[in-house]
């Protein structure tokens, strides 16, 4: 299980140093695709393989379900990382999440998110907290 909250930078060629803690589990080569909210998702080989069995139950007639496949699997990249403890986020995705400079990577249970740091504290917007709370009651005891 993913958790805790790092800042780092991403450089001009857009490698981005992996902790530590989030490299012990994804190893040596994991996945990078387009996530929710305009984040990233990186997944270890395990977890993607169980998303992509998820996917592949979508049916093929239903136009949602066509665009939702498309959108993860389309935008998603294996990576591996290198001696410094680095990967390369293709282009592509640095572009989708907004990634220049200051990066955030967030461990979210069975997964990591990487955000643009502006977009990332705009999320942190915990005001609501509470009436999300009681609305997550639809989907059984939380608390």
């Amino acid at each position: 299980m993913f958790m805790g909250e790092y800042n780092h930078t991403i450089d001009t060629k857009g490698r981005l140093i992996i902790p530590a803690k989030f490299r012990e589990a994804l190893g040596d080569s994991f996945v990078v695709t387009k996530g929710l909210d305009g984040c990233l998702f990186v997944y270890d080989n395990m977890e993607w393989s169980t998303f992509e069995d998820k996917l592949k139950t979508l049916p093929l007639t239903n136009k949602e379900a066509r665009k939702f496949v498309r959108f993860f699997l389309a935008g998603a990249a294996s990576v591996e990382v290198d001696k410094q403890g680095r990967i390369l986020i293709p282009f592509v995705l640095r572009e989708f999440a907004g990634l220049d400079k200051e990066v955030v990577l967030a461990g979210v249970g069975r997964r990591i998110e990487i955000w643009n740091k502006v977009r990332w504290e705009e999320t942190l917007e915990y005001d609501d907290m509470e009436e999300i709370a009681e609305h997550m009651s639809e989907f059984g005891q939380m608390i």
